[in-house]
């Protein structure tokens, strides 16, 4: 008994001399503890207090504990005490968010989207493996490589599709109006992230451009979208960055290279190291004139969108509509670390042209509260809080490149704002429950002759949507029905059309009821060269002040 307490204290006593060797390590490394510096030392302590912790709970916890999972839970704990754009990933998750900001991955080129139990294809994308295997847009996907998905999450679903280029994958799909289910062998390719998903001219005559995000891709997609454009003679051009949350920096500064020229700082940044702080210029002998510039942002327009919409707007390139945007202007660098493992931290904050800052501090605050966590705080108390902050951002004024009044401290403040319609109940039941997606499916199998680009759902169509909608669950009184009848023509005759003729397509007649869209379009019907609009923008706002 005594050689086994002794057998037991010996290994007890090697793994607290090996855990002391590694904070050494560590502290050697990152640390640098310089006995006469208080800070130093505190630190010191408390990694010796952190490693006595483990150590004990490791040891006398009542049941077995992994100890890489407390570990990595001790990291996310500290990494909860600083900003929330601060994040420690696990190896699986740092691979993944560096694939999503190269614009690329090994997969078979399908849009999904959870739909009930399954995954369901959204579109598939041109020139795609799954696209020239015949993949349809309403395929349920049922099992990947033998092995089912459904009830699976659509992330754990992307996963398993997704590999090296080059590799087999087995996707057996449940297809409507097919009996059997069907099974497709595809070959990985890789498949490019198209930040630029719509790109058209629009029958006045301006051309239309939707950026997703701001990825590897963005620059090269935007000048070969820019030059189909012009070559078909627009004479204004619309860039739609709503709900873009941002991306990477270069591509923002690189696109707005296109409308600005060589040699223009687009943004600087500050933080407490020496090395962040950089400013950033234009570096390409570009160019593209002739024609104003509208950009459309919304509260869901972060980081590097917000950074390419401030920066148009202050060297006067463009004319900014719509919301506020959301006041992500925090600078982050990834850090490798160890094992595959990697930490995203907040090093600076950006600041643009002007010279004023995008980020909104109340965001941080915001995203941090327990009270929003718990669902403890109403829409009404974050809206009040919201306004308070944009109220106090308007006093701190600054000045565009030919002394335009434009707003810091919290995000992008449009030139003239453009408020969104909101759907009512029923209107987000129908598109909650995937009524328009799933009815047109459905239908097409039964009337894809009499389908073309000209089609426009009948009342008899609408009758028929809403049948399946009361059999699927959905309680409405009539009136309420009659009340949106043009958005639901618009919503069922974009989703026929879009299963026939492609996303593009569906997106177009989308826009029809897009109310910001709209009220953005009617600016260039009233106004041809940006001065102008300029003008509009400032009457606009003096009028605002007179009525406040």
């Amino acid at each position: 008994m005594k050689g086994q307490l002794n057998k037991m204290s010996k290994i007890l006593f090697s793994a607290s001399v090996i855990g002391w060797i590694i904070i050494g390590v560590l502290l050697f490394n990152f640390v640098n503890v310089d006995a006469s510096n208080s800070e130093d030392a505190n630190i010191y302590k408390k990694l010796k207090l952190f490693s006595e912790a483990l150590f004990n709970v490791r040891q006398n916890y009542v049941e077995e504990l992994n100890v890489d999972d407390l570990i990595d839970s001790a990291i996310k704990g500290m990494l909860d005490e600083v900003d929330p754009h601060t994040y420690y990933f696990t190896p699986e998750e740092f691979d993944k968010f560096s694939t999503d900001t190269k614009g690329e991955f090994g997969g078979l080129g399908i849009s999904i989207d959870k739909k009930g139990e399954y995954i369901t294809v959204v579109a598939p994308i041109e020139g795609t493996p799954a696209y020239r295997m015949g993949i349809h847009a309403g395929d349920k996907i049922s099992k990947v490589d033998g092995e089912s998905v459904v009830g699976v999450s659509t992330d754990e679903s992307i996963s398993k599709m997704r590999g090296e280029p080059g590799t087999k994958v087995l996707i057996t799909i449940i297809r409507p109006g097919v009996k059997e289910e069907l099974e497709f062998e595809i070959i990985r390719e890789i498949i490019k992230i198209h930040s630029i998903p719509y790109s058209f001219k629009l029958d006045n005559g301006i051309g239309y451009m939707r950026i997703r995000q701001f990825n590897a891709n963005t620059t090269s997609d935007m000048r070969e979208k820019l030059d189909e454009l012009e070559e078909e003679g627009i004479r204004g051009l619309i860039i739609d960055l709503r709900f873009n949350p941002g991306g990477l920096l270069r591509e923002a500064i690189n696109t707005v290279n296109e409308f600005i020229g060589k040699g223009k700082l687009v943004v600087f940044t500050k933080g407490r190291a020496p090395q962040t702080n950089m400013e950033y210029l234009t570096k390409y002998n570009r160019i593209r004139e002739g024609y104003p510039v509208i950009v459309l942002i919304n509260s869901g327009s972060a980081s590097a969108s917000e950074i390419f919409a401030g920066s148009l707007q202050d060297w006067d390139r463009g004319l900014v509509v719509g919301q506020t945007s959301f006041g992500k202007g925090s600078v982050q660098r990834l850090f490798p670390l160890s094992d595959g493992n990697g930490i995203k931290i907040t090093t600076a904050k950006y600041y643009i042209k002007s010279g004023r800052c995008i980020h909104k501090d109340l965001n941080d605050k915001l995203l941090k509260d327990e009270r929003l966590k718990n669902g403890d705080i109403s829409k009404e108390e974050i809206k009040e809080m919201q306004e308070e902050a944009e109220e106090k951002s308007h006093e701190n004024v600054y000045y565009t490149n030919m002394g335009r009044e434009v707003y810091g401290g919290g995000g992008i403040t449009p030139d003239i704002e453009i408020e969104q319609s909101l759907l009512t109940d029923m209107g987000v039941d129908l598109r909650r429950k995937n009524i328009f997606f799933n009815y047109s499916v459905d239908y097409l199998i039964d009337n894809e002759k009499n389908v073309t680009l000209n089609f426009q759902a009948s009342q008899n169509d609408i009758n028929g949507l809403l049948e399946f909608a009361k059999a699927e669950g959905i309680e409405f009184e009539q009136v309420e029905a009659d009340s949106i009848l043009s958005w639901i023509k618009n919503e069922l005759t974009s989703n026929i059309i879009g299963r026939k003729f492609g996303e593009v397509e569906r997106y177009k007649i989308v826009l029809e009821e897009d109310t910001q869209l709209q009220k953005t379009m009617e600016i260039f019907e009233k106004y041809s060269t940006l001065e102008e609009m300029f003008e509009y923008a400032e009457e606009t706002k003096q009028i605002k002040k007179e009525e406040e």
